[in-house]
């Protein structure tokens, strides 16, 4: 069995220390969040107008998403998952005065890969930015597929391979170990969802470019917002200055001297399958649909 490429608990560990101050560190996140929040309108076009009973915010983080999915659906039934207790704790702590007005909202800890939840009853699926530390992402949407109730919407966002790339470039230079974490393609992202019987899926993405004013800004935001290096191949001995001071130099530099971090989103949105369809056809072979005939609708940068 090969080695996993994340260490899940240095994962957990990360975003907790960072649950406190998350909010405020995560702009560019909230951004990807609010976009993929626009969408929650299809499950209304798609239903006619009937309104969601089971909704998800599944690696909720603050809870964010399930806030705004009670403003739209005040009597649903809504669940914010995390596998980070503290994030869990934040996200009361942000929302309490909301809670105490309305319908409360529990909270649970969960790993997206093993989902406490019964078969086929969830019906609305909301992931932002959470999969990207997952390796194994058809196992992920298997998981998905089986909770969710057929015709239910899922909408996920993850971060594409053009992301940190700068940075990447930057430690590449230094040494061999790997500092930043690989990401998906929107390729494989797609073929992904395909593969698990997910229905008419829908990408679209987005390129930010934050400017910081040196290489310590870029660094000490990464760890604000949890994504330090999880990877289980990281060095386990503390980088040194002469290290960080060649990484420094060696990053790409804007005309004005910032050092820019890249973010490439991914979003989907794709509907769940009828029970009992198969992810394989009659002939035993995996379905496939290739991406140029999955609609991609690009923003502009």
């Amino acid at each position: 069995m090969s080695q996993p490429i994340f260490d899940t608990r240095q994962v957990r560990r990360a975003f907790g220390r960072a649950a406190s101050g998350y909010a405020q560190a995560s702009a560019v996140q909230q951004e990807i969040e609010s976009r993929l929040l626009e969408s929650l309108e299809h499950y209304l076009v798609r239903h006619n107008e009937a309104k969601p009973q089971l909704l998800v915010d599944l690696a909720c983080g603050p809870a964010r998403a399930a806030r705004a999915m009670r403003e739209r659906w005040p009597e649903a039934q809504i669940l914010a998952l995390d596998a980070s207790l503290p994030m869990l704790h934040a996200a009361h702590a942000n929302t309490r005065r909301q809670w105490l007005r309305r319908r409360k909202i529990p909270r649970i800890a969960a790993d997206l890969r093993a989902l406490p939840l019964v078969d086929g009853g969830v019906d609305l699926l909301f992931c932002n930015l959470a999969l990207q530390w997952v390796e194994d992402l058809p196992a992920a949407f298997a998981e998905f597929r089986r909770v969710m109730r057929p015709g239910g919407l899922l909408l996920l966002s993850t971060f594409g391979n053009e992301t940190l790339a700068e940075l990447r470039e930057a430690f590449a230079s230094v040494d061999d170990s790997p500092h930043v974490s690989p990401f998906t393609t929107i390729a494989a992202f797609g073929d992904a969802l395909v593969n698990a019987g997910f229905r008419e899926p829908v990408l679209d993405r987005d390129v930010f470019i934050e400017h910081k004013p040196d290489f310590s800004a870029v660094l000490h935001s990464l760890k604000a917002m949890g994504a330090t290096n999880a990877l289980q191949q990281r060095r386990s001995t503390l980088s040194g200055r002469q290290r960080f001071t060649r990484a420094a130099a060696a990053h790409p530099r804007t005309p004005e001297g910032h050092f820019p971090m890249r973010w490439e989103a991914i979003y989907a949105q794709a509907w769940a399958p009828q029970a009992g369809t198969p992810i394989r056809d009659s002939e035993g072979e995996i379905a496939h649909i290739p991406i140029s005939r999955i609609p991609i609708r690009r923003r502009p940068t």
